[in-house]
């Protein structure tokens, strides 16, 4: 059955994806951003795009009030990790008040709608290896304000679903990549190696940082099929989490590259690409999501981590 979706976010790695999917599948979607960090305006989006600040409370809530979506996949927020500790203020205001606004129109405007609520494993904080694969039950402390500002959001979609009956989902993203992303472990590997394999970078050398660091990594393409059944099939006012279920050794992922590329490269470790606070691993346990909504991986890393190097070969 087709439905009113709004994609807050639309602008961003996730929300592009998502949005494609879903207008595949029939909706009729709303896409908003601000300020974009992915290219919007693309004609495949046969639905509504326009700019949104989720700090914008009247803007929130004349766009619940005009479109009366029957979805929404909250995905706007400050994203990165680094970027909130220089701007703590920016990154609560946009993932704290956001949500707030969100939720607070829906419930003014009296509209029957379900939220998907995008959170993070940063949630968690430091992990020990005897606590992997990480449950949803584990303790939360998380190591910034990007962190906390998640956690945050999440308890507001507890209360309002308590409260005042917004149903709605939260899902704690863990370590997510593929075609068009930026500032991960893999995006950066792919898009160094074609200019490598361009020529564009001549000295032939990959650096990397803690290369013994391991990531249970999903395709996005994955990724947001886990929140398409979400809406559908999860329990609402629950918190799950959706995690890759193979973990791999950064090494690992090097390794892979290297039979993927045209002309071979050095690996050297770089100090500056070496994190004080790195995880040793992140790995969550997917269990609770796989059993409500049956939803399984479908995109090996091999074939992720080729898509990437194709998308970088047309973008550079």
């Amino acid at each position: 059955m087709t439905s009113r979706v709004w994609v807050t976010g639309f602008g961003g790695f996730m929300g592009s994806h998502l949005v494609d999917l879903l207008e595949r599948n029939g909706h009729q979607v709303l896409g908003t951003y601000f300020p974009p960090t992915a290219k919007v305006g693309r004609t495949a989006v046969r639905g509504k795009v326009g700019e949104c600040d989720v700090r914008d409370r009247d803007k929130v809530r004349s766009l619940v009030e005009e479109f009366r979506p029957e979805k929404i996949y909250h995905l706007a927020a400050q994203s990165y990790p680094v970027v909130s500790w220089a701007d703590p203020w920016y990154t609560l205001e946009t993932n704290v008040i956001g949500t707030t606004n969100i939720f607070e129109a829906v419930k003014a405007v009296g509209v029957q709608c379900r939220i998907l609520n995008a959170c993070s494993s940063a949630e968690y904080g430091m992990v020990r290896e005897d606590d992997v694969p990480v449950k949803e039950g584990r303790v939360l402390r998380p190591l910034h304000p990007y962190g906390v500002s998640k956690v945050s959001q999440e308890l507001l979609a507890v209360q309002y679903f308590e409260n005042f009956g917004i149903e709605s989902v939260s899902v704690r993203i863990f370590n997510t990549t593929g075609p068009g992303k930026v500032n991960d472990v893999c995006s950066e590997f792919t898009k160094r190696l074609v200019e490598i394999e361009k020529g564009i970078d001549i000295s032939g050398t990959l650096r990397v940082g803690n290369l013994d660091a391991r990531r249970a990594i999903t395709d996005v393409r994955d990724v947001i099929r886990a929140f398409d059944l979400a809406l559908d099939l999860a329990t609402p006012g629950e918190v799950y989490n959706l995690s890759g279920s193979t973990v791999y050794r950064i090494q690992e992922i090097v390794e892979m590259l290297r039979g993927m590329v045209d002309r071979d490269f050095e690996v050297k470790q770089d100090p500056a690409l070496m994190r004080p606070t790195d995880e040793p691993i992140i790995f969550g346990d997917s269990t609770k999501f796989k059993k409500e909504t049956g939803w399984r991986e479908e995109i090996p890393l091999d074939v992720t981590l080729r898509d990437m190097l194709d998308y970088w070969r047309k973008a550079l």
